[in-house]
């Protein structure tokens, strides 16, 4: 697990090497722009479909869905609490919910749970992303970012807008494909593996161009600690208690609970700009926890596999 992460925080490390020295005069914004709309139009799409079309797809995907919805609603009502008991102002409210509910889930979950349990673990990912994750994202969270924003009334995305996200195009024609039995001609599947396996290279320098110390300040620690106390030990404690009522073996229990217990997601960040919520505090909160996780993914790994 260790000699793991060690490779994936070396493909961070690129991207955290490309914000200082700006090869070719090109910012971390600019370059991460063009690598993450690479990824999720082209690149996550050819990967969620080359793996769902050939997963065991079935009632563990609705445990899936169960599983990472409780978490992400046990995460987001522990902050509110935290949020109201002290007193937070709606900007910062706003990015604390964002920074604490959703886990980064497939930019560095993926990878490491394909990386620490094998291919299979590719399609948990996947789906906990897809089937549970970026729906709560595209809905809840775009309506909290609103609630608490200052801009929400010019930027009305509809709730049901993450059903035309090309990822999940990708991830309902392969599950029919799936159920349906249809084979997956040979040179299609080539084009597909080839296009996939630069998914988890350009998503981790992505995350690590996202990466900023500038916005680590003493300001914004009041806010950002209760973010990481709950998004990394209570959110995988609760994961670890919950999956012990699915009906899954223990890889795969052990595969959702690390999940659950990866540091906030990089998308984030963007409907803190859209909706005018506190940027610095979201970004130094990606930045701590993505660290941190170095150290907590061991630890729960551990104590997940017993």
């Amino acid at each position: 697990m260790i000699s793991t992460l060690w490779q994936m925080f070396a493909m961070i490390a690129c991207g955290v090497a490309w914000r200082y020295w700006r090869p070719g005069e090109l910012s971390a914004e600019q370059t991460r722009t063009v690598l993450t709309t690479v990824v999720y139009y082209l690149l996550l799409p050819a990967l969620v479909l080359d793996v769902l079309w050939k997963a065991d797809v079935g009632i563990h995907s609705l445990q899936y869905t169960l599983f990472g919805a409780a978490c992400l609603s046990f995460a987001m009502a522990c902050i509110w609490l935290v949020g109201r008991l002290l007193r937070f102002k709606p900007q910062q409210m706003g990015a604390v919910l964002l920074a604490t509910s959703f886990p980064n889930v497939t930019y560095l979950g993926l990878p490491v749970l394909e990386q620490t349990f094998g291919h299979w673990a590719r399609s948990v990912a996947i789906q906990i992303d897809l089937f549970a994750t970026a729906p709560a994202v595209l809905t809840v969270g775009i309506a909290a970012a609103r609630h608490y924003g200052q801009n929400g009334e010019q930027n009305r995305e509809r709730f049901w807008s993450f059903l035309v996200a090309p990822p999940f195009l990708a991830a309902m024609l392969a599950v029919v494909l799936n159920l349906c039995r249809v084979p997956a001609p040979e040179w299609l599947a080539s084009v597909l593996q080839k296009l996939a396996a630069g998914v988890v290279p350009l998503m981790l320098i992505s995350l690590g161009m996202a990466l900023s110390w500038k916005a680590v300040t003493l300001r914004n620690l009041p806010y950002v600690t209760p973010v990481i106390l709950i998004k990394m030990a209570l959110m995988p404690w609760f994961a670890l208690w919950f999956s012990q009522y699915l009906t899954l073996d223990q890889a795969h229990q052990d595969a959702l609970v690390l999940e659950m217990a990866m540091p906030c997601m990089v998308l984030g960040i963007v409907f803190c700009d859209r909706y005018q919520l506190d940027s610095s505090l979201y970004a130094m909160a990606v930045t701590v926890t993505t660290l941190l996780s170095l150290v907590t993914l061991p630890f729960w790994y551990q104590i997940a596999a017993g």
